[in-house]
């Protein structure tokens, strides 16, 4: 009896050889159900303060810390100790460090600005730096839109052929901008030329946490947040009226479309999808050759954590399904979503890049993390074999030791 708890106190200081942790068993984290494409933590050491959107200037990345008014820098995978910028901001609600967009070197940055941080809001203002290297510098203030609310403040940007651009909510405004028959508030509501300006691209926004070009086409996507029912994607053409306040998701009835007030010469269509009960969609990207899906939209959502994809018509202006509950381009309350959705686990996400190498880039605010998606051939080995492949030489260590103990504890015996 004693030799064989002898031998199961051997076995247990051997354990940890094949622990699950050891056998490289899968951890918390984001989850994708597509096998052609893995999903990697690219930053180890979180980011602290809630990190809200990312650029990348060459192979760096720049990534807004949401309360702080810090930009950080991530270079070579690690986030960088000093922040490269800081600047003065409010932290209540849905305001603070909101988008960040680049072109060459120039950067452009969207905040709600304060004297002091964490102060009194004073507005939503979009500015230009100068990247050097090491820190944004020689700051052009472009733009001020006002933020008299703090929610609905938008703050997303983009840019394709030299236009940058901006999306802004109601910031808690109801009039023409919001389709709504009386004058109100303006830079609300909209799609901004940022730089060089221009005239309103789109109104009728309740808001918005997402906007990106198709490379390809060069047409403008966004996402839009509804209240208590349907979200939205949209494909969104110059002049487009979202329908924002009168109508969300599609509009199902042509007489509600023409009652709307004009605006101009803006003109509302129906969402490319919607969801019934509401997600949260915030960032939208497009798919590449290098991610080998260059067909596909992916969006973030901040309310389940999931990753959501979507594929192109042949058009690249609508979406297709496979799905027969789908053909309606909404899902609707207890409909699957497995047809759409790729991963989970991505707690908050809300903003999507595509980087130098064509592969996603995804920031979650709460998880402090950016996340890379790239195919699953391009990943790298695991250093710890799974168990069907254990080294013989571990297994052969464990034995001889035993082996050895039992010896040796015979002689023992023996000896007496």
């Amino acid at each position: 009896m004693k030799v064989f708890f002898l031998i199961l106190l051997v076995l247990s200081s051997f354990l940890p050889l094949f622990s699950s942790h050891a056998l490289g068993d899968e951890s918390d984290g984001p989850q994708l159900y597509d096998q052609s494409l893995v999903v990697e933590r690219f930053v180890k050491e979180g980011i602290p303060n809630s990190p809200t959107t990312m650029t990348f200037v060459g192979n760096d990345i720049l990534v807004l810390e949401r309360y702080t008014g810090l930009v950080r820098l991530v270079r070579d995978g690690q986030l960088q100790p000093w922040p490269v910028l800081d600047v003065s901001v409010a932290k209540d609600g849905e305001r603070g460090m909101l988008g960040i967009t680049s072109v060459g070197n120039t950067v452009y940055l969207y905040f709600t600005a304060a004297e002091v941080d964490a102060g009194q809001a004073i507005e939503n203002r979009i500015y230009k730096y100068t990247w050097n290297g090491n820190n944004l510098v020689d700051p052009v203030l472009i733009k001020r839109l006002p933020s008299d609310n703090f929610y609905h403040n938008g703050g997303a940007m983009a840019n394709h052929d030299g236009q940058v651009y901006a999306v802004i909510g109601d910031n808690g405004n109801y009039g023409i901008l919001q389709n709504r028959p009386h004058e109100w508030k303006n830079d609300t509501s909209v799609i901004l030329r940022v730089d060089p300006p221009g005239p309103y691209y789109a109104i009728g926004i309740r808001n918005s946490f997402g906007i990106a070009v198709d490379p390809i086409t060069g047409n403008l996507w966004d996402t839009e947040n509804g209240p208590d029912e349907y979200d939205e994607i949209n494909l969104v053409p110059e002049n487009f009226n979202s329908g924002w306040i009168e109508i969300m998701g599609p509009a199902n009835n042509q007489t509600k479309i023409n009652t709307l007030p004009k605006y101009e010469d803006f003109v509302y269509s129906d969402p490319e999808f919607s969801w019934q009960k509401p997600v949260a969609p915030t960032g939208i990207e497009f798919g590449t050759e290098q991610l080998g899906h260059p067909d596909k939209i992916f969006v973030s959502d901040c309310n389940t954590g999931s990753l959501y994809w979507f594929t192109l018509n042949l058009q690249r202006d609508g979406l297709t399904f496979n799905s027969p509950e789908l053909e309606d381009l909404v899902l609707n309350i207890d409909e699957s979503n497995t047809e759409i959705v790729l991963g989970n686990g991505f707690g908050c996400a809300t903003d999507i890049e595509r980087g130098p190498d064509g592969f996603l880039y995804i920031v979650s605010l709460s998880d402090g993390a950016i996340y890379r998606i790239m195919p699953a051939v391009l990943a790298e080995t695991p250093e710890v074999k799974p168990v069907e492949e254990f080294p013989v030489q571990y297994i052969a260590i464990v034995i001889g030791a035993v082996a050895a103990t039992i010896a040796g504890f015979a002689i023992k015996r023996k000896k007496r």
